[in-house]
């Protein structure tokens, strides 16, 4: 059975290289480094490293030892599995691309939201812009769209850092295409970027209770400015009054099940031409109808994370109350960039995590908050000379209304869909954290934030075990580490766990070493942190090579014994999942947890230094829309109050978003990393850290 009437029934065997090429970086397959396929020794030496706090006993660690020792003698498979990856390597761009593509991602059946999904939530709109969800859209549009354009034609400076230039590869997949679901159990992605030319007419997908929109965001090769593009959006508010079939909520389903019913569906041509439409789009805004208080971390995260839940009055009694599930609304979770605006302007992006990580998208939206912050960049805000309703170069926003009548099974798929969004929401706890010091402070203390944040992790954890809240520590860490610095690279594991780490937290717990044994031990722990993210860096892990050795070998020979060992596998079963990301625009920033009994820890250490600075650039750069009226206006509302007080008080401070499944304890978590935090803190300088002055903003906050 097809797939669908518009795209083919199995997944091209070409798919990646149908999305053209970045112009700016096409000497990067020839001028960046292959990913290489580190020698096994050394990966199983750091194998064997890894293995040692984790080993329950002596004799567990000595059995799976000698599995490594046989898988990589003479008479063991190891070397054999080698030379395949060895020769593979030879013979293709990246060696790993595929793999990881489809057995990390593409080819998991569960849904994306939630288990693969993630979000960032973003500062509020400036007080020199707007203050109306249509100008929050346009800005967010016109901002993006910007991006995009610099993309397309080559103007996109290159990510580097101080030693080396990264590979831009992925950004292929961020505008212009979409996530499709296969019927053969294996997705793919489908790009309609053309070659870059300036007459590209660009569009995006609106949606509005569940009403998608296409609105044209780009003509002639122009970005619409934008007082054009509120105009749009206004237009597409105003002609939102009633709620329509949910078909989004169909992409929030298991990949199997939404490609039935993707084939379904675009089993009519209408619809799968507005499906087409929104493959092809640049990107999706999401105007969902709900409103997350915005100085609720929590709310704002759930809202941006898997959809609204409102508990709201019900209509029969003022006591009894109901909810209105609200889970997955007007959201379509295959496309790479979803900007969600709410209705009291709170914003923020879901993304499609499948071939394309976190960085790339991070950088984006940090652009375009950057962008939208200063009061001199380029928005268009004079109403032009003519409008799209008497000026036909620019196209009203157009509705793709689908056609269900010849499907009426689509309706009870929808139905269905939106019983299991729900269901998948109830399921998941998450709490969040800011500590009362930040990167300043422990930049202070001589060290690094990121191992310092990990450590604090770890502490918290082996102190729930203690409390037998879970069953035990040290348990299987993942960090994210970044590879870019190859060709088509995108991550390895970096093993948190070690020796050295397990030490150094059991002398916090136990309490009998001084406190100047306590440092030394620390310092160990995070000297060798740094060093296993440095080698993660440089491909050099265990987890990524392992898995290529494992598939190489194929079905046609029987697996090793060292990969159905129960201490290597325990190793690999992540209860602890974690990443960081950066942007001083970002107020949330968080993603699901990656097994069932585990936590998702999302945390943020890049906060820095005092805004008032540029609160008092906004008011001399701009001096006439900061009238009197206006600020007694803006002081008098709360909302706008909360605002203020973003931009005048410190964001030195570390962020945590943990999540869980709601049978985990997640509260009794969050409150252990925030007494972590302060233990280390006076670990070093003597005395608890001081409360923040904005105490409110600073508090830990779980919502279960």
């Amino acid at each position: 059975m097809s797939t669908s009437s518009f795209l083919p029934s199995a997944r091209p065997a070409n798919w990646k290289s149908l999305a053209p090429a970045i112009p700016n970086v096409v000497h990067q397959p020839t001028s960046l480094p292959r990913l290489p396929v580190p020698a096994l020794a050394a990966t199983l030496d750091r194998l064997k490293a890894s293995l040692s706090p984790l080993a329950r006993t002596p004799e567990e660690y000595a059995a799976t030892c000698a599995k490594i020792d046989q898988f990589a003698s003479d008479r063991g498979v190891g070397r054999a599995l080698q030379a395949k990856l060895e020769e593979r390597k030879n013979h293709t761009d990246h060696w790993l691309e595929q793999w990881w593509d489809d057995l990390g991602y593409l080819a998991y059946r569960d849904s994306v939201v939630v288990n693969v999904s993630y979000y960032y939530g973003f500062e509020p709109q400036p007080p020199h812009l707007p203050q109306t969800p249509a100008a929050r859209a346009a800005a967010i549009t016109r901002g993006a769209m910007l991006f995009r354009q610099k993309l397309r034609t080559g103007h996109l400076p290159l990510d580097t850092t101080k030693e080396t230039e990264f590979c831009m590869d992925t950004y292929r997949w961020m505008f212009d295409c979409s996530r499709v679901p296969g019927s053969a159990g294996i997705d793919w992605s489908v790009s309609h970027a053309a070659n870059p030319n300036p007459d590209d007419l660009g569009h995006i997908i609106v949606v509005r209770k569940n009403r998608f929109w296409k609105l044209k965001a780009e003509v002639g090769g122009r970005v619409l400015g934008m007082e054009e593009l509120i105009r749009q959006f206004q237009c597409i508010y105003e002609n939102s009054a009633d709620e329509y079939p949910a078909i989004g909520a169909l992409s929030a389903s298991d990949r199997d099940t939404w490609a039935k019913d993707f084939a379904l569906l675009s089993s009519h041509p209408l619809n799968a031409s507005h499906l087409s439409t929104i493959h092809s789009s640049a990107f999706l805004v999401s105007l969902d109808d709900s409103d997350p208080p915005p100085r609720n971390e929590v709310d704002v995260s759930r809202g941006l994370w898997h959809g609204t839940l409102a508990v709201c009055l019900s209509i029969r009694t003022e006591t009894s109350r109901h909810v209105r599930a609200r889970a997955l609304s007007s959201r379509y979770t295959d496309k790479p960039l979803q900007f969600i605006v709410f209705d009291n302007g709170v914003t923020g992006l879901m993304g499609e995590h499948s071939i394309m990580d976190g960085t790339p998208t991070a950088r984006a939206c940090d652009e375009v908050l950057e962008w939208i912050s200063s009061p001199t960049s380029d928005f268009q805000l004079e109403v032009p000379p003519s409008t799209f309703s008497d000026a036909p170069s620019i196209p009203p926003p157009v509705p793709l209304d689908f056609d269900l009548t010849p499907i009426p099974a689509i309706h009870e798929s929808i139905s269905s869909a939106v019983t299991r969004a729900e269901a998948l929401a109830r399921s998941q706890s998450l709490s969040f954290l800011h500590t009362p010091y930040g990167k300043r402070a422990i930049k202070a203390f001589g060290v690094g934030p990121d191992g310092w944040a990990q450590v604090v992790i770890q502490i918290a954890y082996a102190r729930l075990a203690r409390g037998g809240k879970v069953p035990q520590w040290p348990v299987g860490t993942y960090e994210a580490a970044t590879t870019r610095r190859f060709y088509k690279g995108r991550t390895e594991t970096i093993r948190v766990v070690s020796d050295e780490v397990v030490r150094f937290v059991k002398a916090m717990l136990d309490g009998a070493a001084t406190r100047e044994e306590k440092l030394v031990l620390f310092k160990r722990a995070v000297k060798k942190h740094g060093q296993l993210a440095r080698e993660a860096g440089m491909a050099e892990g265990v987890d990524r090579h392992m898995l290529g050795l494992k598939v190489v070998g194929g079905a046609s020979q029987p697996l090793p014994a060292l990969f159905t060992d129960p201490l290597y596998t325990r190793s690999s079963h992540w209860n602890l999942s974690t990443s960081a990301i950066f942007s001083k625009h970002f107020t949330v920033y968080g993603w699901g947890e990656v097994v069932p009994d585990g936590f998702g820890v999302a945390y943020v250490t890049g906060f820095d230094g005092a805004s008032l600075v540029s609160f008092l650039t906004l008011i001399s750069c701009n001096p006439s829309r900061i009238t009197c009226s206006w600020f007694i206006l803006f002081i008098l509302c709360e909302d706008a109050l909360w605002k203020c007080s973003c931009v005048l008080t410190s964001t030195d401070y570390l962020q945590f978003t943990i999540t869980s499944r709601t049978e985990m304890p997640n509260a009794e978590f969050t409150e252990e990393i925030a007494r972590a935090a302060e233990d280390l803190y006076e670990l070093f300088a003597g005395v608890k850290p001081a409360p923040s002055a904005n105490e409110g903003a600073n508090a830990m906050k779980a919502r279960l």
